[in-house]
């Protein structure tokens, strides 16, 4: 092997440290977090993808302005074509300047006088949609929790560690859909409680838990298996979709790569028909947000007021029992009402009866396993006049907590919990 010259050696070395700090500084405002990718792409904007321009300048930065010119002009044709059908009315360069937000840079190549690039552009919605006389994308699907799963060998991974399948994911611009994508990132706790195992999980308290933590209605499971078929050769992607806790089918597709340098823009192309099926399943109403992973009440202002009021005063009484706390401060507020209502009976006439309050509590459960949780909302279900019975803090092995809608007199509830065991 050859020696450097001195001259040669020292360039080399003072190079070197630049060179390193711009990989690392790349690599991290790309690559994010360790194991997770946060979602890039969640603007409204259109966008178009996949332009190829060459053109030529007087140098570089001119070559690579006409470039960019010619993008805006062809992903312009093909937006209108996208939205209208055919080829619409060509615009100045000017107002493609003024309607145009980003030119996106896929892959380029910059000469003395000449660039070569595949290009995509985004246009802003705001503006351009009142040129393409577009509004918005219309009704949208309840929010679905997206478990990217890849395999590629023995073990399947979701956010274990940064794959292609997961970067596709998180650079789908999701406007464009009808489908209102949840897109966890994996940092933190994610990469462990969204995992592949996730797919024979059937319970729905499980499933209520880990919807309510990223506020989605339902799950779905984007999944490709990656066929390698020989070392440097194609790559066979095979593409399925899923959904809901029942794990049920809605298709699949098979795409194909030249080689591992092509499995980026494989799986890119995988996430834009994966969505297209989802959308598809939406319109025919094959994926709906299933009705035993939604909260079945919710409380209303003064109900949580009155409740947050009860709480303060069973803290403060530190000898009475909470529950036997809140419900006697409820019945107190029903007798002072039918006080003054029978002050007032002689002067007005009578009034026909009100329905019976509604109340709701908190009650603490020991749950050594899923089965316990089970049995006690099947319990809580079983008291005459329970509205609703609701999960709000599963803990196995410890002291879970279950809210509780009532419809009547709250003593009437206080005797029946404890009748069963419940505080």
């Amino acid at each position: 092997m050859s020696l450097l010259s001195k001259k040669h050696r020292w360039k080399l070395l003072l190079a070197l440290p630049f060179a390193l700090g711009a990989s690392s500084l790349a690599y991290a405002q790309i690559e994010g977090p360790k194991r997770g990718i946060a979602p890039i792409a969640s603007t409204g904007d259109f966008e178009t993808v996949g332009i190829e321009v060459n053109t030529t300048g007087k140098n570089a930065e001119e070559a690579r302005r006409a470039g960019w010119e010619e993008a805006q002009r062809k992903g312009w044709s093909q937006l209108w074509a996208k939205t209208h059908g055919g080829s619409g009315a060509s615009l100045s360069d000017g107002t493609l300047n003024g309607i145009v937000s980003a030119i996106i840079v896929e892959e380029e190549q910059i000469g003395p006088r000449r660039y070569v690039a595949r290009l995509g552009v985004a246009f802003d919605r705001a503006r351009a949609g009142q040129l393409l006389g577009v509004k918005g994308i219309g009704r949208k699907s309840a929010p679905l929790l997206v478990i990217p799963i890849m395999q590629s060998g023995a073990a399947p991974i979701v956010f274990e560690r940064q794959t292609s399948w997961q970067r596709a994911w998180a650079k789908f611009r999701t406007a464009d859909s009808k489908i209102d994508y949840v897109r966890p990132n994996g940092g933190g706790g994610e990469s462990l409680l969204l995992n592949a195992g996730q797919l024979d999980r059937r319970s729905r308290n499980w499933w209520r838990v880990i919807l309510d933590q990223f506020g989605a209605a339902d799950v779905i499971y984007p999944i490709v298996r990656l066929e390698r078929q020989w070392p440097g050769g194609p790559v066979i992607g095979r593409f399925a979709a899923r959904y809901g806790p029942e794990n049920r089918f809605i298709g699949s597709f098979t795409l194909r790569a030249n080689n591992a340098q092509g499995v980026p823009a494989m799986m890119e192309e995988g996430v834009r028909k994966m969505d297209e099926m989802f959308q598809n399943a939406f319109q025919s109403g094959r994926l709906r947000a299933e009705a035993a992973l939604l909260l079945e009440d919710t409380i209303d202002a003064e109900d949580l007021e009155e409740l947050e009021e009860a709480a303060e005063a069973a803290e403060a009484a530190e000898d009475k029992d909470p529950l036997a706390s809140a419900v006697e401060s409820v019945a107190d507020e029903a007798k002072e009402e039918k006080k003054n209502d029978g002050d007032k009976q002689g002067s007005q006439p009578a009034t026909p009866p009100q329905p019976a309050q509604q109340v709701t509590v908190s009650v603490q459960v020991s749950t050594p396993n899923p089965e316990a949780v089970d049995r006690a909302e099947a319990t809580l279900r079983g008291i005459p006049g329970v509205r609703s019975v609701v999960t709000t803090s599963l803990a196995l092995g410890g002291t879970s907590v279950i809210r509780v809608t009532y419809q009547g007199d709250p003593a009437a509830l206080n005797s029946a919990l404890q009748s069963r065991g419940f505080r």
